[in-house]
C-alpha cells in the first residue's frame, strides 16, 4: 500500500528528475561554442584528407570510365539477346506517350512505357505546407502483367511501349483531356505481337494484350480491364497469370506531428471473397500469402487509399509492406503484391478491375458494398464499438456537417447530443449515488451492530433492506461506465479515421486531426513526447477537479486502501497517454468531463436528504409486523453461506 509519505517521494523524484534535466541543458551561449569547436575539428579533418581525395580522384575517373564502357558492351550484348527472341520484342523500342486526364476530383497521367497509371494527384485536397496531394508519384509506381508463352519465354510487360488509342484514335505524342460530369474517356494501349514475316520486324495488328482504362468525369474510380485478343496460340495455357502492383507511398501530413499516427495506420488491406476484409499488421513490416480469392487489395494510408478491385474476384495474391531507410522526408513506406489474375486460354479474354484513388469515408465506402469500410478503423474487433460508430457517431457526425458549423462547433453538439441521450440513466446514478452518501451513517450503524465475520450475511441482508427502503440500487453508479466506456473507445477510434477533420482549424490548432502543440519541448520525456498540448491539459485540469469533487463526495472509499491514490493517479495515466492523441479527442474528452461534472452537481443539489430518511423511517414503520419478502437470489444467497460457515465450521473441527 502506498501511504501519504511514498507519494510525496514519488513526486519529489519526478520533480527532481525533470529539474536536472532543466538545469544540465546546456545554454545557447555553450551551444554554439561547442558547435564552432566541432566545425573547426571537422574543418581540419577535411583539409588532411584533401590531399589523399585529389590523388585518387584521378584514378577513379580511370576506373570509372574503363567500369562504364564494361557496363554499356554488357548491356548492349543483354539487349541484343533480348531483342532477338520473343514474340513481344517488338515492343521493347519506342517513345514514352504520356495521356494526362483531369476530372472533377483527380488528376492522372498514364504512361505508355509499361501502360500504368503513374501519376494521381487529388484535387480537393493538398499535403501539408499545401503541396500537392500526389496519391501515386511519377516514379515511384509499378505495374506488371507476367505471363508464359507457348515457348516458355516469361514476359514482363513493365518495359513494353505499348501503342496508345483516345476514344479509338490511335495518338503518338503527349495529350492532355479535361473531363467533368457525365464525361468519360478511353484510353486503350495495346502490346502487339511481331508480324508473322519476321520475329523482329512488322506486328500483327490483330494480335495483342490490351490495357484499357475507362476515367470518369466526377468519380475516384477509373475502370481498368486487361484483354487477350488473338492469343490462344501464343500463350501457354495456364489458371492464371500474375500482376505486380507496387507503389512507393509519400507523406502527407506534417512530418513534425503525423509521422507516428500516419505510418501506424498505414497497412495493406484484403477482402476474401467469403470472409469479412483483413490486413497486414498496423504501422510495421509484414508480409503474407493469401492462397484464396479475393475481391480487392488496398494500398491504406492514414486518410488515403490507392484500391484495386475485382469485377469477379482474383485468384490469390502476395502481400507485402516494407519500410526503407530514406532520406526523403516525404517517404513514407513500400506496398507491393502480386496478384494472381484468372486466366482461360481463349481467342478472346478479358479481366475487369478497377482502381479507387481518392480519400477513406465511411460514407463512399459504404456506398460502393464490397466492404471497403472495413478499412476504417472503427472498431470491428469489438461489436458494440463499432456499432456505436456506424449506427450513432458516424450519421449524427454527417447530419451536423450539412450545417457548415467549424468542426470544434460539431464537436460539442455531438458531446451534448450524447450527453442528453444518456441523460435518464445518468440522473439515476447520481441520484442513487448522492442518496448513498445520505446513507453512509446508517451503514456505519449496520456495521457496529454486525462487526463479526459470521455475520456477514446478516449484515448484507440489512444493507440491501436499507438500501431498498431509500429506493436506490447499488449497482446504478456502474451503468453509466458501462455505457460510456463504449463510445469512449468508439470515439477513440472515430477521430484518428475521420479525413473531415484533417487540416481544419480550431481556436489555436491548426489541424484537429492530430495534437496541438503550444509548447516544444528540447528533449524527449518517455510516453509523454517532446511537446506540451494545451488540449491535453485542459482535459487533465478538468479531470482532476472531477477527481477530487467525486473522491470528496464518496467518503466510503476512502478506507479501501490504495484507491485514493488510484483515483489521483488517473488524470496523470491520461496526461501521458493522450499528450499526442488529436485535438479532437482530448476536446470532446474535456467536455464531457465538464457536462458530467454539470450534472452530478445539479442532481446532487435536488437531493431532499430530510426526505430520504423519513422515506427510511416509514418504510421501517410499514415493514415493523411484516415478514420480509425474500427474492429467490437472497434465498439462494443466504443458502449458500449457510453451507459455507458449515463447511468452515466442519474444518475448524478436524484441525481440532
Amino acid at each position: 500500500m502506498l501511504d501519504k509519505n511514498t507519494i510525496i517521494g514519488l513526486v519529489l523524484m519526478f520533480l527532481i528528475f525533470i529539474g536536472y534535466i532543466w538545469w544540465t541543458k546546456p545554454s545557447d551561449e555553450e551551444i554554439a561554442q561547442r558547435k564552432a569547436y566541432q566545425d573547426s575539428v571537422y574543418k581540419a579533418y577535411q583539409d588532411s584528407v584533401a590531399s589523399v581525395e585529389e590523388a585518387l580522384a584521378a584514378q577513379k575517373l580511370i576506373d570509372d570510365s574503363i567500369a562504364a564502357n564494361d557496363t554499356l558492351a554488357q548491356q548492349t550484348e543483354a539487349e541484343k539477346a533480348r531483342k532477338s527472341e520473343g514474340v513481344f520484342a517488338c515492343n521493347l523500342e519506342g517513345s514514352p506517350v504520356n495521356i494526362s486526364v483531369k476530372n472533377d476530383v483527380f488528376s492522372l497521367n498514364i504512361n505508355s512505357l509499361g501502360a500504368k497509371i503513374d501519376n494521381v494527384v487529388l484535387s480537393e485536397y493538398s499535403s501539408y505546407g499545401d503541396m500537392p496531394l500526389d496519391l501515386i508519384t511519377k516514379g515511384n509506381d509499378s505495374l506488371n502483367l507476367i505471363f508464359t508463352t507457348e515457348n516458355n519465354e516469361v514476359i514482363s510487360t513493365g518495359g513494353f511501349f505499348f501503342t496508345t488509342f483516345v476514344n479509338g484514335k490511335k495518338t503518338d505524342s503527349d495529350t492532355q483531356f479535361e473531363i467533368s460530369g457525365n464525361d468519360s474517356l478511353l484510353v486503350n494501349m495495346r502490346a502487339y505481337i511481331a508480324g508473322a514475316d519476321s520475329a523482329n520486324v512488322g506486328i500483327d495488328e490483330n494480335r495483342y494484350i490490351e490495357f484499357a482504362y475507362i476515367i470518369y468525369g466526377d468519380r475516384y474510380e477509373v475502370k481498368f480491364d486487361i484483354n487477350f485478343h488473338g492469343l490462344e496460340k501464343t500463350l501457354q495455357n495456364s489458371n492464371y497469370f500474375d500482376l505486380y502492383w507496387g507503389n512507393k507511398l509519400t507523406r502527407h501530413e506534417k512530418p513534425s506531428k503525423g509521422r507516428f499516427n500516419e505510418r501506424f495506420y498505414s497497412s495493406i488491406y484484403y477482402k476474401p471473397s467469403d470472409d469479412n476484409a483483413d490486413q497486414l499488421r498496423d504501422g510495421t513490416d509484414d508480409s503474407k500469402n493469401v492462397k484464396t480469392p479475393l475481391q480487392w487489395v488496398a494500398f491504406k494510408q492514414q486518410f488515403f487509399s490507392t484500391i484495386l478491385i475485382a469485377d469477379s474476384s482474383f485468384d490469390n495474391a502476395e502481400l507485402r509492406t516494407a519500410t526503407e531507410q530514406s532520406e526523403n522526408n516525404r517517404y513514407l513506406c513500400d506496398m507491393e503484391s502480386t496478384i494472381g489474375i484468372p486466366f482461360h486460354l481463349s481467342d478472346n479474354y478479358n479481366v475487369g478491375m478497377r482502381f479507387y484513388f481518392g480519400p477513406n469515408k465511411y460514407r463512399t465506402f459504404r456506398n460502393m458494398d464490397i466492404g471497403l469500410e472495413r478499412v476504417l478503423p472503427l472498431g470491428w474487433g469489438f461489436f458494440a464499438i463499432q456499432w456505436v460508430n456506424r449506427f450513432a457517431i458516424i450519421p449524427v457526425f454527417n447530419f451536423l456537417e450539412q450545417f457548415n458549423w467549424n468542426y470544434g462547433i460539431i464537436i460539442l453538439v455531438l458531446t451534448i447530443l450524447v450527453k442528453l441521450v444518456l441523460f435518464p440513466i445518468a440522473y439515476k446514478s447520481y441520484s442513487s449515488s448522492a442518496v448513498m452518501k445520505v446513507l453512509q451513517p446508517e451503514i456505519a450503524k449496520i456495521s457496529e451492530k454486525f462487526p463479526k465475520q459470521e455475520d456477514a450475511l446478516k449484515k448484507q441482508q440489512a444493507v440491501s433492506a436499507l438500501y431498498k427502503k431509500a429506493g436506490v440500487s447499488p449497482m446504478a453508479g456502474c451503468l453509466p461506465l458501462l455505457l460510456q466506456m463504449p463510445i469512449l473507445f468508439a470515439m477513440y477510434r472515430f477521430f484518428p479515421a475521420s479525413i473531415e477533420l484533417r487540416q481544419k482549424p480550431f481556436l489555436w490548432a491548426d489541424d484537429i486531426s492530430t495534437y496541438d502543440s503550444v509548447l516544444d519541448l528540447p528533449f524527449n520525456i518517455p510516453f509523454y513526447g517532446d511537446h506540451v498540448s494545451l488540449f491535453c491539459l485542459l482535459m487533465f485540469a478538468i479531470q482532476f477537479v472531477y477527481t477530487f469533487y467525486t473522491m470528496h463526495q464518496q467518503a466510503s472509499q476512502q478506507s479501501i486502501p490504495g484507491m485514493k491514490f488510484m483515483m489521483y493517479f488517473m488524470p496523470f495515466m491520461m496526461l501521458f497517454m493522450f499528450n499526442s492523441q488529436s485535438v479532437a479527442l482530448n476536446f470532446y474528452l474535456f467536455l464531457s468531463l465538464c457536462i458530467t461534472m454539470i450534472q452530478m452537481i445539479v442532481i446532487r443539489r435536488t437531493i431532499n436528504e430530510d426526505k430520504i430518511r423519513k422515506r427510511i423511517e416509514i418504510a421501517n414503520a410499514k415493514n415493523k409486523n411484516k415478514p420480509q419478502k425474500k427474492s429467490k437470489f437472497m434465498k439462494r444467497l443466504e443458502e449458500m453461506q449457510k453451507r459455507s460457515e458449515e463447511l468452515q465450521k466442519a474444518n475448524a473441527n478436524r484441525k481440532k
